[in-house]
Parts: C-alpha cells; structure tokens; sequence
C-alpha cells in the first residue's frame, strides 16, 4: 500500500518478446507491485500483440478477465529515425465484469523512442489507471483470496496469476 492508502501500482519489471515473419510472436512478462510478482508467457500475431496478451495472462487472477482495447494510437513527436513515439492505449473492463467493476474508460500513455516497450508500458499504465479507480479496490487481495492466501506474502510465491503452467516458457531470457 501507499502512503495515501491506495494499492502499489503495477510496474512492469522486464518483458523480452520474439518476432519475426511468417511466425507467431512470443513474449514474456514479469510485473511488479511492492513484493508481489506476476509473470505470464503468451503468443500473438505481432510484438505488441504477445506482450499485452501476456500481461493479460498473468493479471487474469486480478482483473477476472482480458480488458478490453478500446483504441491503440502512435504518433511521432518528431522526424527521424530517432525520433520518439507516444503511445496512447485505451482499455475497458474485462467482459465478465460486473456491477461497478463493468464501466469506464481507462487511458495510459507512454512516449519513447522504442514503441514496443512504449506499448507495453502504455497499456500496463491503462490497467494501474482501472485498478486505482474506487470500483477496483481490493482486486488484487480479492485474487489472493481466491486462491488460497489471505495475505498472498508467501515466500517466493508469484501472486495472483494463473495456476498452470504457460504454454511458452520464455522467462529463462530473464535469468541470463
């Protein structure tokens, strides 16, 4: 928790994705709020695609659900090949949503030079922006919860993602 109460914002720690033509692209995830860790693997059509799917996988637990992408806009802020990017990504709630939970737009915006992480930043910032609504409060403990730890501070436990093991398993980048 913050000082003003609210939950620790998600911070996405590392992320790695593969991409190339005529294949899927493959990313993996490890987020981060205070000593809480998720990590996901997913396949997408793109670099973008996979990462946001991964966030998705390993925030399914939190979120009940994929939230929604509303729109995904870049635009350059300069000329060049060095130029930076900002990224604007607008998310609604997973579908399954209920009550309070079901409305509202929440917004993230990144600028970089490098659009890819940009992207995924933009998009983890649209879903601490949901999570920090008052209709979201307790979301994480709630998963926790559901999963068997009240407290969800098990030593060296992963939080609130999914139970099964991923499809892909491309975090062993991580531990080079």
């Amino acid at each position: 928790m913050t000082d003003a109460g609210r939950p620790e914002p998600i911070g996405l720690a590392r992320w790695t994705v593969t991409s190339g033509s005529n294949v899927n692209s493959r990313a993996a995830v490890v987020l981060r709020a205070g000593s809480h860790d998720w990590h996901a693997s997913a396949e997408g059509n793109g670099a973008v695609a996979a990462l946001f799917k991964a966030v998705d996988q390993a925030l399914h637990d939190v979120l009940g659900g994929q939230p929604r992408l509303v729109a995904y806009d870049v635009h350059a802020l300069a000329e060049g090949p060095d130029a930076e990017g900002r990224v604007t990504v607008q998310i609604a709630p997973p579908a399954a949503a209920a009550g309070l939970r079901a409305g509202g737009r929440f917004t993230g915006g990144i600028a970089s030079t490098n659009i890819v992480a940009a992207s995924v930043e933009a998009y983890v910032t649209a879903i601490n922006a949901m999570l920090g609504d008052a209709s979201w409060a307790g979301a994480a403990a709630e998963a926790s919860a559901r999963r068997g730890s009240a407290d969800g501070a098990d030593e060296g436990a992963v939080g609130a993602e999914l139970g099964e093991e991923p499809a892909i398993d491309t975090t062993a980048w991580f531990s080079r």
